[in-house]
């Protein structure tokens, strides 16, 4: 990764705010397939991945204007709506969403994309683990854990921990393919160029893509 798209991780990281495809059977499938791997990382981009990791600033959403704000609660009504199902309690949908939101921009991800790797990962299941020991509702590997925090993989099971940790791994990964999402979704899953993981993702994001109308 180069010093330009570095700055551009961390420059995305300081946003404002700390700013159907696919059936369900063909998510369960894919869901857990596999698990990021563990990578040497130079000293710069460990140290500015452990920085971002360790802000812990609350999850509440802060907006420039009153129709900036207005477009996200439009969006948060309509994913609760959708969400509903899974999550029946509102109250535990609004913190959920409200985290997805807040992570998702901090890390300059698209929340659609985020929401459909959620539900292609672990459907909406706070304390998921995969066979090979992914946790929570983006399945991270606990050895990140190790590499950018106290080593406490029990942590990966708080929800805004997990999106935290998982939202900055994904942003990571998209900038070592150089903003090529299918290969950052592939190395995400810990199957970098197979077509079978970014398509479950791609066609779970329809769910989730909200106009703002």
């Amino acid at each position: 990764m180069g010093p330009g798209r570095r700055t551009f991780l961390f420059d995305a990281l300081s946003l404002p705010g700390a700013l159907v495809g696919l059936g369900l059977l063909s998510f369960q499938e894919f869901a857990q397939a596999g698990a990021q791997i563990e990578e040497p990382l130079v000293d710069a981009v460990r140290t500015a991945l452990s920085s971002a990791i360790s802000n812990h600033a609350p999850p509440v959403p802060e907006f420039p204007d009153t129709e900036s704000r207005l477009s996200y609660l439009r969006w948060l009504g309509a994913m609760s709506e959708r969400l509903s199902k899974k999550k029946p309690d509102w109250n535990t949908r609004k913190e959920f969403l409200q985290t997805v939101w807040y992570e998702a921009k901090r890390a300059g991800l698209d929340v659609s994309l985020v929401l459909a790797l959620i539900q292609v990962e672990s459907n909406f299941r706070k304390f998921a683990v995969s066979s090979v020991g992914a946790r929570g509702y983006m399945q991270v590997m606990p050895f990140w854990t190790r590499v950018l925090g106290d080593g406490d993989a029990g942590k990966l099971f708080h929800l805004q921990t997990n999106l935290r940790f998982g939202c900055v791994i994904l942003r990571h990964y998209l900038d070592r393919e150089g903003g090529d999402m299918f290969m950052a979704l592939g190395r995400y899953n810990g199957s970098r160029g197979k077509p079978q993981y970014p398509s479950a993702v791609w066609g779970a994001r329809k769910l989730w893509e909200f106009s703002g109308s």
